[in-house]
């Protein structure tokens, strides 16, 4: 006969006394969750996410991609994992061509393009170090503020918002201030100007200095040779010419850069984006294993991969062509409702056009208007411009002839409204 294990079951008595025995002794008892009493109520039903398709024509970000909507659906691997580790080198690859260099330190840093901005300023700013910022622009301003939160010698030089520097007025700001990192945006985000980068690397080199390079609005849409005109580093931003939801920003060092960071004389005053130690995850030297630092955005990853896939399948030459055709169609149609841009055509971007707001007419209602009757995205000037220019962009899966004659279809209505076109 077998015999039966008896059951042990505490009595209630015994067991109440053990919970109040341990509460008295300070110790942690698994709560009963019947009991508990919440301090904050649920939230009201919000109801499933459903967001109005709105036609971005604005600075950014734009519409991403069909295919980068589909691939940031794709079910998530690990940070780790060997396959997202390949997705993740096949991007760096991808970006090096999109960018036109050859540096082995090309990643995409975790977070919007001030992210990869501020990675730069932390990585290859010392306090001490004489920061030089070409300030032609709302971004310029920013990189002054940025600067200074890693060292106490922040120079500037300046332009009227919407012109360009020469050689001339850089040379003679190096031989002033003598910098060990000089600033200055290829593509001003704020004014739609694209500065010329020719020779602007040989003064830096005469001085010992490092190029830091804006080109948030141009990669993609505009011709960028970072290797050609002798950058050291570069940062961007996925939501604008590459199409791609903001959440991950591309990032560049080339050999100098990177020499500065290794000799640096303290640690990276931000942990977060200290390239030293992401470098361990992101550049796996001589095969040695990647070493944990923070876990990557996959979904992120999926999307800024899928975009620049995208990007190198039109080809790099066709993509820029596209983009000057549709900014060239829409400066036409801006001539023939007698509205002019703020740029000067020589330096003018053809991703992003700052449009002057004709005296008398109500810029805000014009932004207003688009978005009620268009479903279109617009917007107004930032700093100086404030009031001044509306800021268009056709970028990326944007950039095309019926988004256009859209936009244009639109400012015409919304003129007529104001009674300041017949």
């Amino acid at each position: 006969m077998a015999l039966r294990t008896p059951s042990l079951r505490i009595p209630t008595a015994i067991s109440t006394w053990r919970c109040a025995a341990s509460r008295a002794m300070g110790l942690s008892t698994m709560p009963s969750f019947d009991d508990i009493q919440l301090d904050v109520p649920p939230p009201r039903d919000f109801g499933q996410l459903n967001p109005p398709p709105r036609l971005m024509l604005g600075p950014g970000p734009s519409n991403a991609h069909p295919r980068v909507y589909t691939a940031m659906a794709t079910p998530m691997v690990g940070h780790m994992d060997a396959h997202f580790l390949k997705l993740m080198e096949e991007a760096k690859e991808l970006l090096r061509y999109t960018w036109q260099t050859k540096n082995p330190f090309t990643v995409p840093v975790s977070g919007t393009g001030s992210a990869a901005w501020e990675a730069a300023h932390a990585n290859l700013t010392e306090y001490g170090d004489v920061t030089l910022c070409a300030v032609n622009g709302y971004f310029g301003e920013r990189a002054v503020d940025m600067a200074s939160r890693y060292t106490n010698n922040v120079a500037r030089i300046n332009r009227p918002w919407g012109e360009v520097f020469t050689l001339d007025e850089i040379r003679a700001a190096f031989a002033k201030y003598k910098p060990q990192l000089f600033w200055i945006a290829h593509a001003e985000t704020s004014t739609g100007a694209r500065q010329p980068m020719e020779g602007i690397a040989e003064i830096c080199r005469e001085y010992d200095c490092l190029l830091l390079t804006d080109t948030v609005t141009s990669i993609g849409g505009v011709p960028v040779f970072l290797d050609r005109w002798g950058v050291d580093a570069a940062y961007a931003g996925g939501q604008k010419a590459l199409g791609i939801p903001p959440g991950m920003a591309p990032l560049t060092l080339g050999e100098r850069a990177l020499e500065k960071m290794s000799r640096r004389a303290e640690p990276v005053k931000n942990w977060y984006l200290d390239m030293n130690m992401i470098r361990k995850y992101m550049v796996a030297d001589s095969n040695a294993p990647r070493t944990y630092h923070h876990t990557a955005p996959i979904s992120m990853l999926y999307a800024f991969r899928e975009g620049l896939k995208v990007l190198s399948e039109e080809g790099l030459e066709n993509s820029w062509k596209r983009h000057r055709e549709n900014g060239e169609l829409f400066w036409e149609g801006l001539k023939e409702i007698g509205l002019q841009p703020h740029v000067e055509y020589e330096h003018r971007l053809p991703t992003l056009t700052t449009v002057k707001i004709p005296e008398g007419v109500d810029g805000g209602a014009v932004v207003k208007h688009c978005l009620k009757n268009y479903n279109i995205e617009i917007a107004g000037g930032l700093g100086e411009l404030n009031g001044v220019v509306w800021r268009i962009g056709f970028m990326g899966y944007n950039s095309r002839k019926e988004n256009v004659m859209t936009l244009l279809a639109a400012f015409k209505t919304a003129l007529k409204e104001q009674g300041k076109l017949a």
